[in-house]
C-alpha cells in the first residue's frame, strides 16, 4: 500500500515536471520569438486630389482648309508657314487660262439662252417677226381678191354669163384664202407654247449658274486668307502643279484652339462637363495652359490598340503657342477634397470587394474593414473606419505579407 502511494506520488512528480517545462519553452519562445518590422503610417487630414492623365492633339475651333479649284499650276506664293496675316491679305496665286477660258464659255451660253428666252417671250425673233407680218399681209389680200372674185362670179352666174361650177370653184378659193389668213393672224400672235416658255427659261437659269460656277472658279485662282490668323501649313510651292481639290494651305486664328483628348474606356465614368484640365506639350518644357472639359463621349472607338472615348477640351488661357495637329498631355482633376482623411494606397488592401487596412494595436497587427472615398495615385481617402492619429501598416522590411496577430516592431 505504501509502495503504490510512493509510485503515484512519482508519477505526479513527473507530471508536474513536465508541465513546468511546457510552460518554460513556450514563455522562452515568446520571449526569444522574432517580431515583423513593418513600416507604418499615420492616419491624417490632408488635402486630396484624384487626377487621370492621358494624350490629346490639338486643333482649331474652326479650321481653314483652302484647296485647288482646278487642275492647274501654282503662279505665285506669298506666305511661309507660321505667318500670322489679316484678313483678305493674298496668299497663292494659281494659273488662272482654264478658268478664264470656262467664263468665256459660259458666257456665251448665257447669250445665247437669253436670245432664245427673247424670242419666246417677244413671239420670235425679228426675222420670224418681219416674215409673219409679211405672211399676215399677204394672205389677207389673197383673202380680199378671192372674196371680190366670188362676187362677181356670183353677179354673172344671175346672168347666165357664169357656170355653177366656176361660183363654186370661187368660193373653195376663198375658204381656202381665209383659212391661210387665221393662220397667219394665230402664227403673229402665239408662235410659242406655255411649255416653251418654261424650257427656255430653264436653260436661261442652267446657263446663269454655270456662269456662276465659272466665276467663282476663276476667283478662287487668287486665294485670299478668309480671316486674320496663322497659316500653320503649306502644302503647295510656287510652279508646282496641283490637283484639282488638292489641299493648298491651312489657317486658323490659334486663340481660338482646344484639344480632343482620348480617355480610356474604364476612365469615361470619372469624366464631367466643367472639370479642370491641365494641358502640357513636350516641346514648351514646365509650360502649362488651363482648360476644362466642353464635351464628354458619346460613344466609343477604337484609337490604336485601345479603346476611348474622345473628349473635347477648352482652352481656358490661350496664347497662339500651341500648334495645330501638335500631340499633347491632358491631366483632368476628377475629385478634389481639401480637408480629407486619409493612408497611403499601400496601406489598403482589399478582399471580395471590401476593402481593409491592418491597424497598428499595441505590438500587434488588427484587420479593419474601411470605408473608402476618392483615391489617386498615392493616398485613399478613408471616410470610415479609422479615426485621426490611427496607425496604419503600409508593409514589411523583409517583403512578406502582412498577418493579423503577429508580433511587430515599427521600423526606426
Amino acid at each position: 500500500m505504501i509502495r503504490e502511494r510512493k509510485q503515484l506520488d512519482r508519477r505526479w512528480l513527473w507530471v508536474g515536471a513536465a508541465v513546468v517545462v511546457v510552460v518554460v519553452f513556450f514563455s522562452v519562445r515568446s520571449l526569444t520569438r522574432t517580431r515583423q518590422q513593418i513600416r507604418v503610417a499615420e492616419v491624417s487630414h490632408q488635402p486630396l486630389t484624384s487626377t487621370v492623365s492621358t494624350n490629346g492633339r490639338v486643333e482649331p475651333e474652326v479650321n481653314y482648309e483652302l484647296h485647288s479649284p482646278i487642275a492647274t499650276t501654282v503662279k505665285a506664293l506669298y506666305v511661309q508657314p507660321g505667318d500670322v496675316v489679316p484678313a483678305g491679305k493674298l496668299l497663292m496665286v494659281l494659273d488662272d487660262v482654264q478658268a478664264r477660258a470656262q467664263v468665256a464659255s459660259a458666257e456665251s451660253g448665257v447669250k445665247s439662252a437669253q436670245a432664245a428666252l427673247d424670242a419666246v417671250k417677244n413671239n420670235g425673233t425679228l426675222e420670224q417677226r418681219q416674215a409673219a407680218a409679211a405672211d399676215l399681209t399677204r394672205s389677207r389680200l389673197d383673202r380680199d381678191q378671192a372674196k371680190r372674185d366670188l362676187d362677181a362670179l356670183v353677179k354673172l352666174s344671175a346672168t347666165g354669163a357664169a357656170s355653177a361650177g366656176e361660183v363654186e370653184a370661187a368660193r373653195q378659193r376663198l375658204a381656202s384664202a381665209e383659212a391661210t389668213l387665221s393662220a397667219a393672224e394665230q402664227s403673229a400672235k402665239g408662235r410659242y407654247s406655255a411649255a416653251d416658255l418654261a424650257r427656255t427659261q430653264a436653260a436661261m437659269s442652267d446657263a446663269e449658274a454655270h456662269l456662276a460656277v465659272a466665276r467663282n472658279v476663276l476667283a478662287q485662282t487668287q486665294i485670299h486668307a478668309p480671316i486674320s490668323g496663322t497659316v500653320y501649313s503649306v502644302n503647295a510651292g510656287a510652279t508646282e502643279f496641283v490637283e484639282q481639290g488638292k489641299l493648298l494651305l491651312q489657317m486658323a486664328d490659334l486663340k481660338h484652339e482646344r484639344v480632343r483628348a482620348y480617355f480610356d474606356e474604364p476612365e469615361i465614368g470619372k469624366l464631367a462637363v466643367g472639370q479642370p484640365i491641365q494641358i502640357q506639350w513636350d516641346a514648351k518644357t514646365g509650360k502649362v495652359w488651363n482648360g476644362h472639359i466642353e464635351r464628354t463621349p458619346i460613344t466609343v472607338i477604337t484609337y490604336g490598340t485601345r479603346t476611348v472615348g474622345e473628349v473635347l477640351v477648352s482652352i481656358d488661357d490661350p496664347d497662339g503657342q500651341l500648334l495645330p495637329d501638335t500631340n499633347v498631355t491632358v491631366t483632368v482633376t476628377t475629385s478634389s477634397e481639401t480637408n480629407a482623411l486619409s493612408i497611403p494606397r499601400e496601406a489598403l488592401y482589399s478582399e471580395g470587394g471590401k476593402p481593409y487596412v491592418f491597424k497598428v494595436t499595441g505590438d500587434a497587427l488588427k484587420r479593419t474593414p474601411v470605408m473608402t472615398g476618392t483615391i489617386n495615385l498615392t493616398q485613399v481617402a478613408i471616410t470610415s473606419g479609422l479615426n485621426a492619429g490611427d496607425v496604419v501598416a503600409t508593409g514589411t522590411l523583409s517583403g512578406q505579407p502582412l498577418q493579423e496577430g503577429i508580433p511587430i516592431q515599427v521600423a526606426q
